[in-house]
């Protein structure tokens, strides 16, 4: 369990702080909202109202005493910044912050922040690979372009072992998992695969989008 600070009870932030509230973990969310803050009071372990750019404000809230800081303000880069700016001034361990363009982004990561996520574009990119094709049910993008696709077997593979197939030298993919009742993870060679079935797989997203996009 990490302690964690949100800062910025917006959408983002709020679905944040819910899915933190779900993973059993504590967080402080601060917002200049009342509004905002008391939406968010059955999520949170604590929340205030307050300034995140204000010095002494967030001296106050004591940002060395949480694990991760999020700067989740999403309607107005220049107190993203401040903020993002200030919680390293006053050594908080690590921040990750919002952006909506590589402009920004290269901004927050000089002044404090260790990672920058695009909510709008990973969900688009999310959005845009999961419907564009019958047989993908989730989609995870990971670094250098790889991704971890959830897939159905294709019908032309129904009854063949993985190792028959040859799908790490033919298609440059790896098959992770097989979904039955539940993720099995247990794969080798003389894995049977079957029509109907899911099954994990990672790989180059040019690569898998040659066999499952269709």
């Amino acid at each position: 369990m990490k302690n964690i600070l949100v800062i910025g009870a917006g959408r983002f932030g709020r679905y944040t702080t819910i899915k933190l509230h779900d993973m059993g973990h504590q967080t402080m969310v601060v917002d200049k909202d009342e509004e905002r803050i008391n939406k968010i009071l059955p999520y949170a372990s604590n929340a205030q109202i307050g300034d995140s750019t204000d010095p002494a404000f967030m001296a106050s809230i004591g940002v060395t005493d949480y694990d991760l800081c999020i700067v989740a303000i999403g309607d107005d880069f220049l107190a993203s910044l401040e903020t993002t700016f200030l919680l390293d001034e006053l050594g908080a361990k690590k921040i990750i912050a919002r952006a909506t363009t590589a402009s920004q982004e290269k901004f927050l990561l000089r002044n404090g922040a260790a990672a920058v996520v695009f909510p709008e574009r990973q969900l688009g990119s999310w959005t845009a690979i999961r419907y564009s094709s019958d047989n993908i049910s989730n989609y995870i993008e990971l670094m250098d372009g790889y991704s971890i696709i959830e897939v159905a077997v294709p019908q032309h593979w129904d009854g063949k072992r993985v190792g028959e197939l040859n799908v790490r030298k033919k298609y440059n993919i790896n098959i992770l998992g097989i979904k039955r009742q539940r993720m099995d993870f247990n794969i080798s060679i003389d894995t049977v695969l079957h029509y109907g079935q899911n099954m994990l797989v990672l790989g180059k997203h040019e690569d898998i989008q040659k066999i499952f996009y269709l």
